[in-house]
């Protein structure tokens, strides 16, 4: 068995550094190559880490034998690197969302099955410590069944930050607004907490960014297969960028919780982030004493690291090349990206037909990007 994989990047815009840093720090890591449609972004980056610049994906697997490709692309062009990736030889991991759409899900996760590749989505706050906490307590049976689950995500997004790459705030270049950027990881985490979703009811809007075409807030209605339910709230309308919050309550009436942002929403290669993520709420029977020592604790911790971002976006990559090298699946799969974009997904067409949305969701073609346009 290799001990090192030869790893690349594709998309060389913001997000890359936070991701070429983790694979030159990994020891499973032999960071090769990037690649990027503009030669420029390309050699800037493949100069900054001393590695081979390209600007054709099949060319660099190829030719650098790439063992692992990372996806940092906007969202809509996901699908076609990581199909040449895979058709290449190579396993594909992809930065948030998966895609911003169904179909080009199935289409990638159909190569995945074809060329017998595997993929993962980035999702790196399932790594928080108190993400996890929530988690395992889940797990354990110390709510009982998960019930009710809420994401309140209030944030702000200035005009300066959709004038800093032309796709953003556009249907085409961005798949999206609020849900398809800055959500994606606390509907991450509500799906990985609550479990497989039944029905969705959903609204969006644009309250108060007339300059841009995508939604800035949404609201829906979950019911999941296990009779449990969900509300979910998010928004970029709301000065200054306050908080982001996900919490599950218990059949057994004991509730936990986990903010993941707090003070203003993390912007790659543009803020960094205010505040650590911590447990907010913590019922448990017997452990109610134990919120303020995680909080301390967990803040500790995040404020001893040189770069949280960097941090945690390495331990997600760490688990999936050790994934790679011992044949097995990574903690997030390409199964786990395509139930965000069901959700996001669900809510534009709910909005569009003005009743709830059914699972499971298939790609649709009535030429209206799946209830957006």
């Amino acid at each position: 068995m290799a001990e090192k994989l030869r790893t690349a990047i594709v998309g060389c815009g913001k997000v890359a550094d936070l991701h070429a840093a983790a694979f030159v720090n990994l020891k499973e890591s032999h960071f090769t190559a990037v690649c990027d449609t503009d030669k420029q972004r390309s050699d800037n980056l493949a100069a900054k880490y001393g590695v081979k610049g390209y600007t054709d994906v099949a060319e660099m697997v190829t030719k650098e034998k790439i063992d692992v490709v990372n996806v940092c692309t906007p969202h809509p062009v996901h699908r076609d690197p990581t199909i040449a990736a895979m058709e290449g030889g190579a396993h594909v991991l992809i930065e948030k969302p998966f895609a911003s759409s169904l179909e080009d899900c199935d289409a990638m996760l159909e190569a995945s099955g074809k060329h017998g590749k595997e993929m993962g989505v980035m999702c790196q706050r399932r790594w928080y410590l108190p993400s996890r906490r929530v988690k395992d307590a889940i797990d354990a049976g110390k709510i009982g069944k998960p019930v009710f689950g809420t994401i309140n995500m209030l944030g702000w997004r200035e005009k300066w930050y959709y004038d800093s790459d032309p796709w953003r705030g556009t249907w085409k270049g961005e798949g999206g607004g609020v849900l398809v950027n800055q959500a994606p990881h606390q509907l991450d985490l509500l799906q990985w907490y609550m479990g497989e979703i039944d029905e969705l009811y959903g609204l969006w809007s644009n309250l108060n960014h007339p300059y841009i075409e995508v939604e800035d807030t949404a609201n829906a209605i979950l019911k999941f297969k296990h009779g449990g339910v969900a509300n979910i709230i998010v928004t970029n309308s709301q000065k200054p960028g306050i908080f982001g919050k996900v919490q599950v309550h218990g059949e057994n009436g004991a509730s936990v919780g986990v903010q993941t942002e707090g003070g203003a929403m993390f912007i790659a290669g543009m803020t960094s982030i205010l505040e650590p993520p911590v447990n907010d709420l913590w019922t448990v029977p017997g452990e109610e004493h134990m919120l303020e020592k995680w909080v301390r604790k967990d803040s500790e911790f995040f404020n001893s690291l040189k770069d949280p971002m960097e941090y945690f976006h390495e331990r997600q990559i760490e688990d999936f090349l050790q994934a790679m090298l011992e044949g097995r699946r990574p903690l997030i799969t390409g199964e786990d990206g395509r139930v965000t974009v069901e959700i996001f997904t669900a809510i534009y067409r709910s909005t569009r037909d003005n009743k709830p949305v059914r699972w499971p969701l298939v790609p649709e073609n009535k030429g209206d990007f799946d209830g957006r346009l």
